[in-house]
């Protein structure tokens, strides 16, 4: 006999249903039951552009008014006071020497107030039409006052919501609701030759824009600006007070944040600017409004550039890659057996190109994930993975740094007793040779070897007298001698080239 169908329980249905509705709720926050609550982390809504497709230059015969008109009222005017402190004019008068010969004639003099108002100008971005800006820290650091002009003139009292200093972005917001905005693109997107326009209100008198194309991307300056720098190189002019101002792209989506400039002597636009790339920007901005700080992962080494002669110095037959020239005890890449002298060539399987290459990835990841490193150690490849750290908010020694190539001459050492070692407040263990002297003009003192500092390898040969190191020299007085310096606890590699 057939048995009929069975009926699906659709009650199984509502069920499930009911569960993935209160499910969502929980997560939002929305419903709370007792002994068990979720908060929504505050969140910034700002839109991204839609792919579309390459604009044409045959889009654009009569200008690029059309790009540019719907952008220019979501860049604003920052204005900051910040108070300094002056010292004071001494009142010569009331002194007892010109009291004796002048009485009280010439009155109580005025001094100088001991605080006095500093203004500058800037520029920003509104990225929330709730009133978000995005802004350059350079442009609020310190400010006890920061008001917001709008492009039809409104002024706003802004608080600062979060700044980072090591990028140089600061977020910002003003009470209002509404406002104009700009979508976000995909910075990393950006090539050669695309064209962008820099906007800002650099005077308080109204927006400018002006017109390049992108000269350079991936672009760091070893430190010069920012601690991690990926900026966008453009010569489109970015005049001061542009900074914290847009840059769009044809379609009029943000891709920066404009930054900073290279000038000549009189302090124009040579046609060198750079910002930064708005993907770099609004990951730092979702960490400021989630955290109330940009949290980043920490490795916890130091690390140098590896230029061709450092690479033959360890049997690489190219430069490229970090090189790691101290391993912080206990930290994270310690705690993997990462060692000094191993050189990273990839980082999650991409190659990495340089220190500031590396700095800049490991910063964007969270602490607790893993890097998956390639390494070059002692001839041959080998693969580590470290469990990140988050890096410290306070300054740590050891951040990336690139030496130039040194000589032997011109460098004068001497052996490092124990009243020199108390002296420079090195660790009673530490061992190797101490710089006495550089001559002035040497290509020694030119690499930045200075007195002080400490031998404690030559051509990975540990060295703990003068004569060890004259023993090593001698070996090879002819040839590039890779030295490990250490200074004030911190240990890097210096390639010395003879002179010729």
């Amino acid at each position: 006999m057939v048995q009929p169908p069975r009926r699906f329980p659709y009650w199984v249905l509502v069920i499930v249903a009911i569960a993935l509705v209160v499910g969502g709720l929980l997560r939002k926050g929305i419903v709370h039951v007792p002994g068990y609550s979720v908060h929504a982390a505050p969140q910034v809504s700002v839109h991204f552009a839609n792919e579309t497709s390459p604009a044409s230059l045959a889009d654009f015969r009569n200008g690029f008014s059309s790009v540019i008109d719907p952008a220019l009222p979501a860049v604003v005017n920052v204005s900051s006071t910040k108070i300094v402190k002056e010292q004071p004019i001494p009142n010569v008068f009331q002194d007892p020497f010109f009291q004796q010969f002048f009485g009280g004639q010439f009155g109580p003099q005025q001094q100088r107030p001991e605080t006095e108002r500093e203004h500058s100008l800037g520029s920003g971005v509104i990225v929330n039409p709730d009133g978000y800006i995005l802004t350059n820290n350079h442009v609020i650091a310190g400010a006890s006052d920061i008001e917001v002009f709008t492009r039809d003139r409104k002024q706003y009292r802004a608080r600062v919501i979060g700044t980072d200093p090591r990028t140089d972005v600061a977020v910002i917001k003003i009470d209002a609701s509404g406002l104009p905005t700009l979508s976000f693109a995909d910075s990393s997107k950006l090539k050669v030759g695309d064209i962008v326009f820099a906007i800002g209100d650099p005077f308080g008198i109204g927006e400018t824009a002006t017109m390049g194309i992108v000269s350079a991307t991936g672009r760091a300056l070893g430190g010069a600006i920012e601690h991690y720098e990926d900026f966008i190189q453009t010569d489109a002019p970015i005049n001061p007070g542009n900074s914290g101002g847009a840059l769009i792209d044809l379609e009029g989506n943000l891709v920066g944040i404009n930054t900073a400039i290279i000038s000549g002597a009189g302090g124009g636009n040579e046609g060198v600017g750079f910002a930064i790339p708005v993907n770099l920007a609004h990951n730092v901005m979702e960490q400021i409004v989630e955290h109330g700080k940009v949290v980043r992962g920490y490795l916890g080494v130091t690390i140098q550039n590896l230029d061709p002669d450092l690479a033959k110095a360890f049997g690489l037959s190219h430069g490229g890659g970090a090189l790691v020239g101290d391993v912080s005890p206990n930290g994270p890449a310690a705690r993997a057996g990462l060692q000094r002298g191993d050189v990273i060539l990839q980082l999650n399987g991409t190659a990495v190109s340089g220190s500031d290459d590396l700095s800049l990835r490991i910063s964007e990841m969270a602490p607790g994930a893993v890097a998956h490193l390639q390494v070059y150690r002692n001839g041959r490849n080998q693969e580590v993975d470290v469990t990140l750290g988050e890096f410290p908010q306070t300054n740590q020694p050891g951040q990336p740094s690139e030496q130039a190539s040194a000589a032997l001459q011109g460098l004068h050492v001497q052996d490092l007793t124990g009243d020199i070692r108390e002296q420079l407040g090195l660790p009673a263990g530490l061992t190797g040779v101490v710089v006495s002297a550089v001559d002035p003009g040497s290509a020694a003192g030119a690499a930045g070897i200075a007195v002080g500092d400490v031998i404690q390898e030559v051509d990975r040969k540990p060295v703990r007298s003068v004569n060890d190191y004259q023993r090593v020299i001698a070996a090879a007085p002819n040839q590039p001698v890779l030295l490990l310096i250490n200074r004030k606890g911190t240990t890097h590699y210096v390639l010395l080239q003879p002179q010729r």
